[in-house]
């Protein structure tokens, strides 16, 4: 039987239409799910896209664009009608194809029975990125924390240490806590202000917390031989942010969309470069300057 259900990640409110037998690979996303009939008078935000699940393959489409990642390749394209498609493979064997309107509004995946929670996963973030663009909004590769009611987050390369840096702070930052540790949401307010948020994404290591905090921060991390931290400002900033930021930048709307997140993050909030060794130091050292 096909079931809708709704959620909401960083203030945005989605669907997706599948059969009940996906619902036990949809554990994360239950602190986010929203009872759209509710009455308690809080408004229900704009529906920003809906997924239909569905069995079978597709052929025909032209490619574009290739990313490779941890054994996961994803083809990205479009069809004879031009609507984008994206294909997810493992190890080389397809276990789907998403198909979206030009706009991201909607989608559908045509699941092969193969890594099928993967393909659901990347499915719904790939709608959540290129639909919420336009809104101020930035899905990030990125551990973030929360300390004393604010937001920190900690980007840089595969391998780099955002989630051990993350986890020095639990460690040795009383009051800290994980709030995502691959895939954290930000939404800049008109102000100019940001929030980061959890969502149902956090890679390996399983954080699905249903949490948001002011952005305060943001450190780019390097590993190196001791700990310095400094403040970076201008296009120094701006550079730092971009390349974590998840977005079909070859689509002029979304990139022109991502562009006003980037600046304005790279504008109000403070962007930092930590080079660090995997110690406690570090982590204090960054915690000390950044929370002034």
């Amino acid at each position: 039987m096909t079931e809708s259900r709704y959620y909401i990640v960083a203030e945005h409110l989605f669907c997706t239409e599948a059969d009940d037998s996906f619902l036990p690979l949809m554990d994360n996303y239950k602190p986010f799910l929203h009872d759209i009939s509710r009455t308690d008078g809080e408004p229900c935000p704009p529906l920003l896209f809906s997924l239909n699940v569905t069995k079978g393959r597709i052929t025909g489409y032209t490619e574009e664009f290739s990313q490779e990642e941890e054994g996961q390749d994803i083809i990205c394209g479009h069809t004879a009608e031009d609507h984008p498609v994206f294909e997810f493979r493992w190890d080389g064997n397809t276990a789907g194809w998403l198909v979206c309107t030009p706009d991201y509004r909607q989608g559908t995946l045509h699941l092969s029975g193969y890594e099928v929670k993967s393909a659901l996963d990347n499915s719904l973030m790939i709608l959540f990125a290129m639909a919420s663009a336009c809104t101020g909004t930035a899905l990030f590769h990125a551990a973030a924390v929360s300390l004393e009611g604010r937001g920190y987050m900690f980007l840089g390369k595969s391998g780099t240490g955002k989630s051990t840096h993350a986890g020095l702070w639990r460690k040795y930052i009383p009051g800290s806590g994980l709030m995502n540790d691959d895939n954290p949401a930000v939404r800049v307010k008109p102000d100019g202000t940001a929030m980061v948020y959890g969502t149902p994404w956090s890679g390996k290591t399983p954080c699905y917390r249903n949490v948001s905090a002011p952005l305060g921060g943001i450190v780019l991390l390097s590993q190196a031989p001791y700990n310095r931290i400094t403040r970076l400002e201008g296009i120094g900033a701006y550079a730092a942010v971009v390349p974590s930021i998840s977005g079909k930048r070859w689509d002029t709307r979304i990139a022109d969309g991502l562009h006003y997140t980037e600046n304005a993050l790279a504008s109000h909030i403070p962007v930092w470069h930590l080079d660090c060794l995997p110690d406690a130091e570090a982590a204090r050292l960054c915690k000390e300057t950044i929370t002034v």
